[in-house]
């Protein structure tokens, strides 16, 4: 096991070893801070993000690189609505997603794909089965993050979902700490959505 973290970083420069460890902090920390409704999940995850932009266009991964561009881009929109949220004239409560909401996040799932899939095709790169893999958790996590941005307890359940398809998918690519990452965010979400959902029933017993 502890062969399986190392071996892929034997060769690799030790500035980028300290990039990734600190994706790795910032990105439990960003979750973590999500699940305690804490602003500070945007200026962290924000970090967290646009480094894994660079260091997955090294790597090659452009749809893994997509989808950390667009929560870089979500970061600052998530952190205007959360912001805008604070203010008591302008509450920004944990809901459920209506069906109009539901429709947006289907759509997005199935664009997300589609624009991934575009980008492959059009600067050729050749298509592995695990870039399928790739491209369905890129638009889960695109939804997820539109969700969390408005507050929707459906937000973590896509995030379940989503990290549980990428913790193998990084371990099988050799990519043992982004691997054990993901399983962290896995838990981490599972216990945002026990603590939300939480905050949901209680306030329809106040009602």
């Amino acid at each position: 096991m502890i062969d399986f973290f190392l071996d892929s970083y034997k060769n690799a420069p030790l500035w980028h070893i300290g990039l990734e460890f600190l994706v790795f902090v910032c990105g439990i920390l960003s979750v973590w801070l999500a699940k305690k409704e804490n602003i500070w999940v945007y200026p962290t995850g924000l970090i967290a993000t646009v480094i894994s932009v660079y260091l997955l266009y090294l790597a090659g991964y452009i749809g893994d690189m997509i989808i950390n561009g667009y929560f870089s881009i979500m970061s600052v929109y998530g952190w205007y609505v959360w912001a805008k949220g604070s203010k008591a004239d302008a509450d920004l409560p944990i809901t459920r997603t209506n069906f109009s909401e539901k429709i947006i996040g289907i759509l997005l799932f199935f664009a997300t794909i589609f624009v991934i899939y575009g980008i492959y095709r059009y600067f050729e790169y050749e298509i592995h089965y695990d870039n399928y893999f790739d491209m369905v958790s890129s638009g889960i996590f695109f939804a997820g993050m539109w969700y969390m941005a408005r507050k929707k307890i459906e937000n973590w359940t896509l995030w379940i979902i989503g990290d549980i398809i990428v913790v193998p998918l990084y371990a099988y690519r050799g990519l043992g700490m982004l691997a054990l990452q993901y399983l962290i965010f896995t838990i981490l979400a599972i216990s945002a959505y026990l603590e939300w959902r939480k905050i949901l029933d209680s306030k329809k017993q106040v009602l």
